[in-house]
Formats: C-alpha cells, sequence, structure tokens
C-alpha cells in the first residue's frame, strides 16, 4: 500500500483519471469537461509519471512512531530526528537515501552505492538513539571502518557511531549520544 500512496503515484493516477475523463467528454460532445480533462490531465499525468521514474520509496521503519516519542522530541535528539525524517520520507532524483553524507564521508561508490534497507529507534542508557542497516553493495565494509569514527561527529555533535557486520553484504550502524555509550571495559 506504500507504494500507491507516494506523490508519484498519486500525480500519476489523477492525471490519468483527468485525462480519461476529458477523453469521454470530447467524445460525447460536453466541450466544458473534455477541455480540462485534456489540458490538466496530460501535463499532471507527464509529471506524475516523471516523478514515479525517479522515486526513491522511504526506508523501512522497524520501529513503531510511538514508540520512542518522547525521547525523540528532546532537544539533544535533533541531529538523530532530522536523519530519521530525512530516511522515512519519499525522495526524488537521488540513487540512495544520505546520497551527499555518504559522498561527504567517501563511502559512495557511484555504480553500486550503499543502500539504507531499515531504520529503527532505540534507548540506551536513558538516550535516543537510531540503528541504520545498509546493504553494502560497492563499498567495502573495511571503508567504512576506517571512517567509524567520523561517522558520529559527521551526523552531529556528540553523536558516535558503532559499526556492526550482520554478513558479508548488511551492516548495521548504530548512532548514539556520546554520554549513552558505554566505556569499553579496560584490561
Amino acid at each position: 500500500m506504500q507504494a500507491l500512496t507516494s506523490p508519484g503515484s498519486l500525480l500519476t493516477i489523477l492525471g490519468a483519471v483527468l485525462t480519461v475523463i476529458g477523453s469521454i467528454a470530447y467524445v460525447t460532445d460536453s466541450p466544458n469537461i473534455s477541455l480540462a480533462g485534456v489540458f490538466y490531465g496530460i501535463p499532471v499525468l507527464l509529471g506524475g509519471l516523471a516523478l514515479k521514474s525517479s522515486e526513491l520509496p522511504p526506508a523501512e521503519r522497524l520501529t513503531p512512531p510511538a514508540t520512542y516519542q518522547r525521547l525523540r522530541e528532546e532537544t539533544a535528539s535533533e541531529p538523530l530526528r532530522k536523519v530519521l525524517k530525512d530516511v522515512t520520507r519519499w525522495r526524488y532524483g537521488q540513487k540512495a537515501h544520505l546520497e551527499s553524507s555518504l559522498e561527504a564521508l567517501k563511502l559512495w561508490d557511484e555504480d553500486s552505492p550503499p543502500e539504507l534497507v531499515s531504520v529503527a529507534e532505540l534507548e540506551q542508557g536513558g538516550a535516543y538513539g537510531l540503528i541504520l542497516r545498509f546493504r553494502l553493495n560497492g563499498v567495502s565494509l573495511e571503508r567504512w571502518q576506517a571512517r567509524q569514527e567520523r561517522l558520529g561527529r559527521f551526523f552531529g555533535p556528540g553523536l558516535t557511531a558503532e559499526l556492526r557486520p550482520l554478513d558479508a553484504s548488511l551492516l548495521e550502524l548504530t548512532l548514539l549520544p556520546t554520554a549513552a555509550v558505554s566505556p569499553e571495559p579496560v584490561p
């Protein structure tokens, strides 16, 4: 159902309906309706098809929106809230979610970019965090690990990033406030 409710789909359906109504009105000699249907329907249909050809659906949201609403609304989680909002909306004209961020971090491959598969919210130490699951595609795990320290700082001040490979092609990036990350035990 989510694919049908995209802005591109809605415009395409609206344009198709207007065009069909205008065409039927033209055939039945109703010039007032046919004029509006054809003159507005065809451009709206073409605009909707153009959007459909370049749309990127939102990443799958694994956590219901109401679960961590209180934590999400705190001012300390503003950078994470922006990231969540960005990846859970329809995008147009991009190859992947967070495209410009991944390019700036040098985690981008033009032919086979990393793909954000899902996003989940979490609470750790009373702080709000995000788990972003990526399909690595053309970017190696070693490149991600080499930029791990920079990842957290890039997405917002006071954030740390933890990487956890799930298998050869999937990676989890956890973004948490620095205070919520438990220190490593000293041997």
